[in-house]
């Protein structure tokens, strides 16, 4: 973001801000969903941070690099107040199909999660991580902001974000592992069960005749029934 663009947002020139919301909607509104697991609420987030981002664009900095920490410090702040509101946490995401706008989350996570299989694991496990933990990582692995601009979003000294950040990947990993073995253990589960159905025949009754044996029997059977 240039810095003309920037005195320009502060002065009201209402074709900057829609420039800004042009290149940062998709950005906002990906994080939202991130925070808060759930589509609608984050076009709500997305369409109050813009509010807010218009309302008080004053307070922009006329001088400075990208605008993305001041506008996803909006977002994170929202999706709080959307989350207690609404009483949702990211636990959606197990119960949602993967948002295709996102691509950015396969990309920074490709290299460290070797199948679709551990992908659904962590979308599983992410709502419980603590709420610091996951803004974390929505702000420096999906949003792609650096410690010092994950910083400022959230208005917490860097050394807090590299603790939290550091704290919240071994976290994840570690309820990711837990997540697969205990899939695995359901999947070997259910495959001995379907195993033991397969290999086992109902008992015959006393007198039952099975096969070839009971349809020849048959038409006897209906002559000795029809003759009494």
């Amino acid at each position: 973001m240039s810095d003309p663009l920037r005195t320009r947002i502060r002065a009201g020139d209402r074709e900057a801000f829609s420039e800004l919301y042009e290149e940062y909607a998709r950005t906002v509104y990906n994080h939202a969903f991130r925070l808060t697991g759930d589509w609608s609420t984050a076009e709500e987030v997305m369409a109050d941070t813009f509010l807010d981002a218009w309302r008080t664009r004053e307070q922009l900095e006329p001088d400075g690099g990208t605008v993305k920490p001041w506008l996803l410090g909006m977002a994170t702040n929202k999706s709080r107040n959307a989350n207690r509101g609404l009483g949702r946490r990211l636990a959606f995401l197990s119960r949602r199909p993967a948002p295709d706008p996102v691509p950015d989350f396969a990309e920074e996570t490709a290299g460290r999660l070797d199948d679709a299989r551990r992908l659904a694991a962590v979308r599983q496990v992410y709502g419980a991580l603590r709420r610091g933990e996951r803004e974390v990582l929505a702000l420096c692995v999906w949003s792609g902001l650096d410690y010092a601009q994950a910083a400022e979003a959230l208005d917490v000294p860097v050394g807090t974000v590299r603790s939290r950040l550091s704290r919240a990947r071994e976290r994840l990993r570690k309820l990711t592992d837990q997540r697969l073995r205990e899939e695995k253990r359901e999947e070997h589960r259910k495959a001995r069960g379907e195993t033991r159905a397969r290999n086992t025949e109902p008992p015959r009754r006393r007198g039952e005749l099975s096969g070839e044996a009971a349809l020849a029997a048959l038409p006897l059977q209906e002559i000795q029934e029809g003759s009494r």
